[in-house]
């Protein structure tokens, strides 16, 4: 075969590094949090947080603030030290034995925590007015004259007549499956300042954990507690209570 007809040969291709990856949150770091949760010595977790844990951490929670643009909200280095501190709050959460690696389990967290933050932000920006922005008939017909008193009083009533009435209902005679998802109704409402996520799905969520009972379930016995929320609620606009 002559030179003319030979065929070109294949350039090789160069393999690419990929590009990223994680070089600060290296095998010493995973070790050190793994032994912090095996043991209970105060000297040895002291001194593991410090050389290791706290230190990377702290890159962790930088990181994941900038790649996410977390540095949009407001107070964003003031949320940033809170969670570090947090992180360090709940390493005994971090469960080695179920196969997760301590990389991407406190990233996930990390990052769930700020997403709990951006959107508690949001809501509060959808609820807040601000005050220069107001017609002037409304600022001078309501603003300057309002008095809360009233309907604080108002708020406080309800709520304590609604308590009564929420109590009151244990004496009624219930199956197993509607018991379950009262009683967890009341721990829900007496701990509702301790709960962080506070929507529809995630209620239904936190009954279900509670009663072991599946979502049609809860369901079905929520209705029930439901009418007798608006039997109660009728009387009290009606003014029979």
């Amino acid at each position: 075969m002559t030179e003319a007809t030979e065929k070109p040969k294949p350039k090789k291709r160069r393999r690419r590094r990929r590009k990223g990856g994680n070089h600060y949150f290296r095998q010493e770091h995973e070790d050190a949090i793994v032994r912090y949760t095996q043991t209970q010595c105060l000297i040895e977790r002291q001194q593991l947080c410090k050389e290791f844990i706290v230190p990377v951490l702290s890159e962790l929670v930088d990181k994941i603030v900038f790649t996410y643009k977390f540095t949009l909200l407001p107070n964003c280095d003031e949320l940033r030290e809170e969670c570090k501190v947090w992180l360090i709050t709940v390493l005994d959460k971090f469960k080695p034995a179920k196969g997760s690696k301590a990389f991407s389990y406190f990233s996930v967290i990390t990052k769930n925590w700020f997403i709990h933050k951006v959107k508690k932000n949001a809501y509060r920006n959808k609820k807040e007015v601000q005050f220069d922005i107001l017609p002037k008939d409304i600022e001078e017909n309501h603003l300057s004259v309002s008095n809360p008193y009233h309907e604080t009083r108002e708020y406080k009533e309800f709520w304590d007549n609604f308590w009564e009435e929420v109590d009151g209902w244990q004496v009624l005679p219930m199956k197993d499956n509607e018991k379950k998802v009262y009683e967890s109704i009341r721990i829900l409402m007496k701990n509702s300042e301790d709960i962080e996520i506070f929507n529809k799905k995630a209620i239904y969520l936190y009954i279900r954990e509670m009663t072991g009972l599946n979502t049609k379930q809860v369901v079905n016995n929520l209705n029930k507690l439901r009418a007798r929320y608006r039997d109660f609620k009728s009387k009290w606009d009606e003014g029979d209570i």
